[in-house]
């Protein structure tokens, strides 16, 4: 009789793992091609009242995609960007980048080609940049104490982590820097603007001080790369730690002396109160210092600097 129904189980097993592994697994939908009407009625006619921001690469408007219903954020490239990549597969990579699918990213959802114009759809993250929140905002410094700025910094070390290491083909940013780290309702970390460094690769304005010095060492190997995304995520860690902007370089010059001689007291953000325990943030210092201070060869890879930020968080 045991044997009999260990039989019947075994018969039941067999006959259960086909029909398990007939069942649909997620796929991931590339981006959708938008006609540009479409993108003109979202934005009323590109109106002003629906700027939400402006870039190196184009202005974003407020859009609501009237078979939808939902908000969505288009960024309209600039015309004189347009006109210099006109024959590049603006498409394909827009294709390519919207496979990218992670917390700590903001995906892209569509797109817009026309003569004369480029325009990339993404999620609506309803929030604003942390650069807005440390730089612009006074009621922001309260928000983001040190807490969340640890919080925030390790959320968006794993989405640059994700798009250098886990996806296929791996995604080099091109321009990280705080202005492109959205924060969400719940100070999410969420990076925009990825991959989209094709469009503008010769265009100083808005990057400098936050790549490395090797970018520029055109056409010797310069340019955008894993490495120079690192170095500019440690520019972010330094706005974080000081609450001073980038400069063009500036921070970076007058924070380094002070992380080595282990300066904190005179480094940290004065308008948020010193932290009772600094040992995270010595850590903090010593990470951006190791993404900044060193040559691309040197440089940590955004999966360790990733590793060490998750274990900084403060529950």
């Amino acid at each position: 009789m045991l044997v009999l129904i260990i039989i019947l189980v075994l018969i039941f097993i067999c006959k259960k793992k086909p029909i398990q592994s007939q069942e649909p697994q997620p796929t991931k939908v590339t981006a959708t091609s938008l006609p540009l009407t479409k993108i003109d009625s979202a934005t009323d006619g590109f109106s002003r009242r629906r700027i939400i921001g402006e870039g190196r690469l184009g202005t974003v408007y407020a859009a609501v995609l009237d078979h939808q219903g939902e908000f969505v954020a288009a960024k309209r490239i600039h015309p004189r960007l347009v006109l210099s990549n006109a024959g590049f597969g603006f498409s394909t990579v827009l294709k390519s980048l919207s496979l990218a699918q992670h917390p700590n990213i903001v995906p892209i959802l569509g797109f817009s080609e026309a003569p004369g114009e480029r325009i990339v759809v993404s999620e609506f993250v309803g929030s604003a940049s942390l650069d807005f929140y440390l730089h612009q905002n006074p009621e922001g410094v309260s928000l983001l104490d040190w807490s969340r700025r640890l919080r925030i910094a390790a959320g968006a070390a794993k989405g640059l982590e994700y798009l250098h290491e886990g996806v296929a083909p791996n995604i080099v940013h091109g321009c990280v820097k705080a202005s492109n780290i959205l924060i969400d309702v719940n100070f999410c970390a969420r990076i925009c603007d990825y991959g989209l460094g094709f469009l503008g690769p010769r265009e100083r304005r808005g990057i400098v001080g936050h790549v490395d010095d090797e970018y520029w060492a055109r056409p010797a190997g310069g340019g955008a790369c894993k490495e120079s995304d690192v170095f500019g995520f440690g520019v972010v860690l330094l706005e974080l730690l000081t609450g001073r902007q980038c400069e063009q370089g500036l921070l970076v010059k007058w924070s380094l002396p002070l992380i080595k001689e282990m300066r904190f007291n005179e480094l940290l953000d004065p308008r948020l109160v010193f932290p009772s325990d600094v040992k995270p943030f010595v850590r903090l210092g010593k990470v951006a210092l190791a993404c900044v201070g060193n040559s691309r060869k040197n440089r940590p890879s955004i999966g360790q600097v990733a590793v060490i930020l998750s274990n900084l968080e403060i529950p």
